[in-house]
C-alpha cells in the first residue's frame, strides 16, 4: 500500500510577471500532511504560469528572471485571440510539476535554492497543489 497525501495551497499574484518563492508553504503543507520520509510532488494546474527552483538567497535573482521573462518574447506574433500567448509559452518553458525529496519531514533542496511559483498572466488568484508519497 502506497500513502499519498494532498494539499492545495493559494497562491495570490500581484504582477504580471511575478516569481513568488513557495517555500515555506510548500514546507508548511509538508508538515501538515505528516509524512516525514517520501517523495513531495509539486503541481501547477495553470496554463500560463509555471514552477522553477532557482536560487532565493538574493532577491535579485527573482527580479532579474522576471525582466528576463518579461524580455523573452517581445517581438514574437501570436496568432491566440486572448493576447496572453506570451503567458502560454513562457509556462511551457518553465515547468508544470516538480519532484523534491522529503528527509526527516524537510524539503531536501540545495543550499541555496528555494521553490518558485512563476506568474506570466497576472495579478490572479492561483494554487497549486502539494502531494506527498511516503517512502
Amino acid at each position: 500500500m502506497i500513502l499519498a497525501m494532498k494539499k492545495r495551497i493559494a497562491v495570490p499574484t500581484n504582477q504580471k510577471i511575478q516569481l513568488k518563492d513557495i517555500t515555506r508553504d510548500i514546507q508548511k503543507a509538508i508538515a501538515e500532511i505528516g509524512i516525514s520520509e517520501g517523495l513531495c510532488i509539486v503541481f501547477n494546474p495553470h496554463t500560463t504560469a509555471g514552477l522553477a527552483i532557482n536560487e532565493n538567497a538574493d532577491p535579485d535573482v527573482a527580479t532579474d528572471l522576471e525582466r528576463a521573462f518579461q524580455e523573452m518574447v517581445p517581438q514574437v506574433r501570436f496568432d491566440h485571440i486572448e493576447g496572453n500567448s506570451p503567458a502560454h509559452f513562457l509556462s511551457c518553458v518553465t515547468r508544470h510539476s516538480l519532484q523534491i525529496i522529503v528527509e526527516d519531514g524537510r524539503l531536501q533542496l540545495g543550499r541555496w535554492q528555494g521553490i518558485y511559483f512563476c506568474e506570466f498572466d497576472g495579478p490572479r488568484s492561483r494554487n497549486v497543489w502539494v502531494k506527498v508519497i511516503a517512502g
